[in-house]
């Protein structure tokens, strides 16, 4: 595990963000670092979190929150280079698009543990510091959290699972000053998304975003949870879908023909 840090310590507000490396976590740490707040970037892929925190000023670690001993070690990092105000679990994906009657239970099981145990993995384990400065848990889930679709049974159950346990933690802190806030993004059009989730392949990448006139970017759900956290602190934002015009659900997009 490597831990960078590129500025002193302050007393302004410090973010941890997960999934930094690319996409919406590194959009996060941008925008963040910019309205002022002092930012963490985490993920696996260390040459990516150095060139991030080059531009930004960010500090980096280097983990894998699907591993307890490195999520332990990154934590005690963490919280020895200063306070902790906000968590954002912004670190998931998707694995494939089989039918629920021809899954690949293997990559289930490896979303599973990305996207739930993976943030529960985090949030626990920081709770304690967020606890000391009344802070703000930010879980990035998906409109798939919301809604089912055809080929998305894996991922949908991992993010259904993903938002009812944030609403389950969200109701066990009722009476302490911690906010817990989901953020569930529609259709973004980020660089590895869907390169991942179909094992490289450009081509059903690209066409996820075929003909959809102005999909989502990274800056656009960067922007929402900025906001989220910058409201007042007796407001908390239970949960928030973000969705380009163009997408109605999951299922109903239009689509520009030539």
């Amino acid at each position: 595990m490597t831990v960078t840090s590129h500025q002193p310590e302050t007393q302004r507000k410090r973010a941890v963000v997960t999934g930094a490396s690319s996409g919406i976590g590194a959009a996060t740490v941008r925008l963040l670092v910019a309205s002022g707040w002092d930012v963490v970037a985490l993920a696996r892929r260390e040459a990516r979190l150095r060139a991030l925190a080059q531009e930004t000023g960010c500090t980096y670690v280097v983990a894998d929150i699907t591993a307890d001993e490195s999520v332990a070690q990154a934590v005690e990092a963490i919280t020895a280079g200063g306070r902790v105000d906000a968590l954002v679990n912004n670190a998931g994906g998707a694995l494939g698009a089989d039918r629920v009657d021809n899954a690949d239970l293997e990559q289930w099981s490896r979303m599973y543990e990305l996207n739930v145990l993976g943030t529960f993995r985090m949030t626990n384990a920081l709770l304690p510091a967020l606890r000391e400065t009344a802070g703000s848990i930010v879980v990035v889930t998906s409109t798939a959290a919301h809604e089912p679709y055809e080929g998305g049974g894996g991922y949908v159950a991992a993010k259904f699972a993903e938002r009812v346990a944030a609403r389950t933690l969200r109701l066990e802190l009722v009476g302490e000053p911690l906010r817990v806030i989901e953020i569930a993004p529609g259709m973004v059009h980020t660089e590895e998304f869907s390169l991942v989730r179909f094992a490289g392949d450009q081509g059903k990448a690209d066409a996820v975003y075929d003909g959809v006139p102005n999909p989502l970017q990274a800056e656009d759900i960067a922007e929402a949870i900025r906001w989220s956290l910058s409201m007042p602190a007796h407001v908390n934002v239970d949960s928030l879908v973000v969705r380009p015009v163009a997408q109605a659900a999951y299922t109903k997009t239009h689509r520009v023909t030539s």
